[in-house]
């Protein structure tokens, strides 16, 4: 998106937040009731959009049912303020909803809209987190009929879905779901968290801050609400595993920009064909960053 562009004089009617007020109530009743039914998809009437179905149609819809003027906006792909998804869905909004503020740092926004990752620091009890969600249904892997998946998460009947994961104990020994990983949420609805990465699921569990997720595509809505009970789908002797960035003599890997061993870290080859990893989320490492820089100073 042109970051220069502005609206034509004769388009310039839109309503703040470019879905007309009755669209907004609709996705804000839904939004209700995914609260009220932890981990229930509950459909709605999902708007076209200025952009294409699967690039974060679901979650903007969920923004821009919600901002308001005195909000403040940051959003982020796969952990980066800067990639070319961000940067559109970002402008999109500051040109629909005039006033409102963006940062980049997560500890400033009020709403946070994500595709990918949920942020290292941890969220407040003022905050809401969006994520954007291609698939919202962890059983479309071993079931196609949507009619026969809405009886089977009604019934808490999720057998197949752990045939599956045993399945992979015995092929490979271990769990290999690296992202997408299904979740059960307060006891009973089993969700696809969104592809976001093993190491964000425990997130979830006991998260201060609200979690909405949107299909737009898939026309579905659910929601994590705050200080709610997230497990995920594991075996009682198979303990659940996150991603494990030690090297081959077992240390840590830390990031090449910050030094942080903390954080989950995404793996870079450079020029030279050298592997190197840095922070996924940017935010956090340019705070590590300043952070060193003011104790080097002092």
């Amino acid at each position: 998106m042109n970051a220069h562009y502005e609206l034509p004089l004769e388009d310039a009617g839109y309503s703040f937040g470019f879905l007309d007020e009755y669209a907004k109530k609709e996705v804000r009743r839904c939004i209700l009731k995914a609260i009220a039914i932890p981990g229930y998809q509950t459909p709605y009437a999902s708007r076209e959009m200025p952009m294409g179905r699967g690039f974060g149609t679901g979650g903007l819809q969920l923004t821009l049912s919600l901002i308001g003027a005195d909000d403040t906006l940051k959003v982020i792909d796969q952990g980066s303020d800067d990639s070319v998804n961000a940067v559109n869905l970002r402008q999109f909004v500051q040109l629909t909803c005039p006033g409102v503020a963006v940062t980049e740092k997560t500890q400033e926004a009020t709403l946070i809209q994500s595709r990918h990752r949920i942020p290292e620091k941890m969220l407040k009890e003022e905050q809401i987190l969006v994520l954007q969600v291609p698939y919202p249904d962890a059983l479309v892997v071993v079931e196609p009929s949507e009619a026969r998946r809405k009886v089977m998460h009604g019934e808490a009947d999720y057998s197949r879905l752990l045939v599956k994961l045993y399945e992979d104990v015995v092929r490979f020994d271990e769990i290999t779901i690296s992202h997408r990983y299904p979740t059960r949420i307060n006891g009973h609805y089993v969700i696809d968290p969104s592809p976001i990465p093993r190491w964000d699921v425990p997130r979830l569990h006991q998260s201060p801050a609200l979690v909405l997720l949107g299909a737009g595509r898939e026309k579905k809505i659910y929601a994590v609400p705050p200080y709610t009970v997230a497990e995920p789908l594991v075996f009682d002797d198979i303990a659940f595993r996150v991603e494990d960035f030690r090297d081959a003599n077992g240390k840590r890997i830390a990031c090449r920009c910050c030094g942080s061993v903390v954080s989950f870290l995404d793996e870079l080859i450079d020029d030279a064909g050298n592997v190197t990893h840095q922070c996924s989320d940017s935010s956090y490492c340019e705070e590590q960053q300043e952070t060193i820089s003011a104790r080097k100073q002092a």
